[in-house]
C-alpha cells in the first residue's frame, strides 16, 4: 500500500472516530490556513535552495553544503512525532531509504521538535536517517513554511493527549507546513510539494523515480 492510500485510511478513521465537534474545528482551520496561501512563499522549483547548519537526533551537525557534496538530498519537513500522518510518511521515506541511497542521494527530514522529542521518533519509526531538530521553527520560518497552532486547536489536540510544548518546548506552538523538496547538487531545487493540507504528502516512491530520472538524464547528457 503507498503512502497516500495509508493516509486516506487515517482520514476515514479519523472522521468515523473523533467526535464531531472536535473535526468540526480540525477541518475549519485546515481551511482557514489553505486560504493564507502560505505555499505562495515557500522556495520553488528552480530556485536555489537556502544552506542550513542544524543538529540531527545524535547530536551531530548536519549542514546541506556537505550533503550535497555527497550527492542530490531530499528533504522533507514534519510537524512532530505525536502527528500519525507524519509517522506515516517517516515510515514510508524509511522504506525506500535504500532505493534512494542507490540513486546517490541523501535523505533529510526536518522538524521543530527537541532533540530529545526527535529521537524518540526516530527510534519509535526506526528509521536510519538523520532528523534534523530545528528549534522554534527558526530554519522553517526563513522559507515561509510556519503557521502558528490556533488557539482553538489546543485543548482538542490536549484531549487526544498531544502536549505540543513536551515536543517543541513551552510556549513554542509553531509547525511547519506539510513539505517535500529534492535538491539537485548545484543547490537547485529540482522538486518542491508543499501543502497546507497536513493530510497530504509528496509519494516518497514518485521521489525516487525523480531520482532515477534526473541520474539518468545526466548520464545521456
Amino acid at each position: 500500500m503507498n503512502l497516500k492510500d495509508q493516509l486516506t485510511e487515517v482520514r476515514k478513521a479519523s472522521a468515523k472516530n473523533i467526535p464531531a465537534e472536535k473535526l468540526s474545528v480540525m477541518l475549519a482551520e485546515t481551511d482557514t490556513l489553505k486560504a493564507k496561501e502560505l505555499e505562495r512563499y515557500a522556495p520553488k522549483v528552480g530556485e536555489v535552495f537556502p544552506t542550513f547548519s542544524l543538529t540531527d537526533q545524535l547530536g551531530n551537525e548536519v549542514t546541506l553544503l556537505d550533503k550535497l557534496k555527497q550527492g542530490p538530498v531530499v528533504l522533507t519537513f514534519y510537524r512532530g512525532g505525536w502527528c500519525p500522518y507524519c509517522n506515516l510518511e517517516l515510515r514510508a521515506y524509511q522504506n525506500v531509504i535504500e532505493d534512494i541511497k542507490t540513486q546517490g542521494a541523501s535523505l533529510l527530514a526536518i522538524t521543530p521538535e527537541l532533540p530529545d522529542a526527535s529521537i524518540s521518533t526516530a527510534e519509535k519509526n526506526e528509521l536510519t536517517f538523520s532528523v534534523l531538530s530545528d528549534l522554534n521553527a527558526e530554519f522553517a520560518k526563513t522559507l515561509g513554511l510556519v503557521f502558528t497552532l490556533p488557539d482553538s486547536l489546543m485543548p482538542i489536540y490536549s484531549s487526544f493527549g498531544i502536549e505540543i510544548e513536551a515536543h517543541n518546548g513551552k510556549g513554542v506552538f509553531e509547525l511547519p507546513l506539510a513539505a517535500t523538496y529534492v535538491i539537485d547538487q548545484s543547490g537547485k531545487i529540482v522538486f518542491a510539494d508543499v501543502t497546507a493540507d497536513y493530510t497530504l504528502r509528496a509519494e516518497p516512491s514518485e521521489v525516487v523515480e525523480l531520482l532515477k530520472k534526473s541520474n539518468n538524464a545526466t548520464i545521456t547528457i
